[in-house]
């Protein structure tokens, strides 16, 4: 049996990865970060579920600013394949946050990377890179494109890619970036967009909430659907030799395309329900990431096949249903 190593097992990523790598009948063994109340919502069904062997799924406490802990973990765990999806994700919060960003994001890389080296554990590893990554660069964007991030955490993204990068070079580790565009689900952090604009789009269908208060409409994003990124990602350690990928759609729609996409599942017209406010603003904006996934399809076999109209209709839906079930028994909408 496959042992394998996930970092941020409790976010978007890490739970359908987690999902993908159990019913591929590996070990999986998660890092969780200590704190006075469980957070672990997107995986605790993996925990119960009768068709899971509940043994194959093992909880850690570490934090990726701690690296003697790392190390312990990687030494007893000995994980056939390591995937680091940890990180404070935001990218708006990275500009209040920055050193932070930088240390969990950036050096966090650091200190896995090197806690592989020190105990020589024989691993293939994962290092979930951003299209943040390219900023400022026009589209369409692929492995050849130069950097030129736009926030701290493009940044400190950049710095966790040529690391990976540095260990794949100087000490043989196979490692590969995965350079992933933007990619939703049902799953998605409420802060974020597009998982903010479902639910705003779903709730005032249903009566529970009046406006949606949002930013930069204007900004281009290739949006795809996490379920099928993360099988990129466990594709890219089955490969024959270690190197970086794109994953993308190919194709870019604003944000204010997704409203519209979201609040016709609904049958509503967004403008009468949508106020922008310049707090949401970024101070440095990335005007259009549109990824290009050639290579991953040409050596990889990986294409997407849900695409940004089919997204949004699917959150949306979850949304209306979920919204629907609290109203049925009670539950706060919140």
């Amino acid at each position: 049996m496959k042992k394998a190593l996930i970092t941020g097992i409790t976010g978007q990523d890490g739970s359908y990865l987690a999902e993908l790598l159990l019913s591929k009948g590996y070990e999986v063994h998660g890092l969780i970060r200590r704190s006075s109340s469980f957070n672990t919502d997107r995986i605790d069904h993996l925990m119960v579920d009768p068709e899971i062997h509940q043994v194959s799924l093992f909880l850690h406490f570490a934090d990726m600013t701690d690296g003697s802990r790392l190390v312990t973990l990687i030494s007893q765990i000995a994980p056939d394949e390591v995937y680091n999806l940890a990180a404070q994700s935001h990218v708006r919060v990275s500009f209040d946050e920055p050193e932070y960003t930088g240390d969990s994001t950036g050096m966090g890389t650091t200190r896995l990377l090197e806690a592989i080296r020190i105990t020589q554990v024989n691993c293939r590893y994962y290092q979930a890179s951003s299209s943040e990554m390219f900023g400022a660069t026009p589209p369409p964007q692929n492995e050849e494109t130069p950097y030129y991030p736009r926030s701290p955490y493009g940044v400190a993204k950049l710095y966790s890619y040529w690391m990976t990068r540095n260990y794949r070079e100087a000490y043989g580790l196979f490692a590969c970036n995965g350079i992933l565009f933007n990619h939703e689900s049902e799953r998605r952090g409420e802060t974020f967009v597009t998982r903010k604009i479902a639910i705003g789009a779903a709730k005032i269908a249903l009566g529970i909430q009046k406006e949606l208060t949002l930013g930069n409409l204007d900004a281009v994003r290739d949006w795809g659907y996490a379920p099928e990124y993360v099988e990129g990602m466990w594709r890219m350690l089955q490969s024959s030799t270690p190197s970086d990928y794109v994953l993308a759609t190919n194709t870019g729609y604003t944000v204010e395309d997704f409203l519209r996409f979201s609040f016709n599942v609904v049958n509503l017209e967004w403008e009468k329900y949508v106020r922008i406010d310049e707090r949401y603003f970024r101070p440095t904006e990335v005007n259009a990431l549109v990824g290009d996934f050639s290579k991953a399809e040409k050596v990889l076999g990986w294409k997407p096949t849900i695409f940004t109209p089919e997204l949004a209709r699917l959150m949306v839906s979850f949304e209306l249903t979920r919204f629907q079930h609290h109203s049925s028994v009670g539950k706060d909408f919140n």
